[in-house]
């Protein structure tokens, strides 16, 4: 669970969020960090070296939820990605994708991995990056995940003071 279950998306809080993210510290160096809502423990952010990600938004659960009811809520979860991504690019340019399915293996087979990395697949965020950048000397990165059939889907977004780039095979 997130510190954003139960809220409705609405595009324009998400974008004010990740300005808020953007105009954020972030640490230089440090062990990455997990932050919880102080009254129920809920995650609000995870902070490490050069990046800081934070929930936007976090579907209902879906537990005991099948076929089209989950296609829906699916559908709708995607449509929020959607339109924060249209919202982002007509404010910073074209985004360009960097996929999760590298990092994603080299987690199943304990390999090293980046910080920023490390955190996103130990949090469960899985799904491909929208990634802008450099935005004030920054860069800022937005995916949708849900870590398995049940779970609910949450929205994170990101920033890093380094690239956000693609891992390679041979990186």
């Amino acid at each position: 669970m997130t510190a954003r279950a139960g809220e409705t998306f609405r595009t324009v809080r998400a974008v004010c969020d990740i300005e808020a993210l953007l105009a954020g510290p972030v640490p230089a160096e440090g062990p990455t960090a997990d932050e919880g809502e102080p009254d129920t423990g809920e995650w609000c952010a995870t902070e490490g070296e050069g990046f800081r990600i934070v929930p936007l938004w976090e579907s209902d659960g879906l537990v005991g939820v099948y076929e089209r009811e989950w296609e829906e809520a699916e559908e709708a979860a995607s449509g929020h990605l959607a339109d924060l991504v249209g919202e982002l690019d007509r404010r910073w340019g074209a985004h360009r994708a960097a996929g999760m399915r590298v990092p994603i293996f080299r987690d199943l087979t304990g390999e090293a991995l980046p910080p920023l990395y490390r955190a996103l697949c130990d949090r469960g965020c899985l799904g491909d990056l929208a990634v802008w950048g450099p935005v004030d000397g920054r860069w800022v990165a937005v995916s949708l995940n849900q870590c398995d059939g049940d779970a609910p889907m949450t929205l994170v977004a990101m920033v890093a003071d380094r690239p956000i780039a693609e891992l390679d095979d041979g990186e």
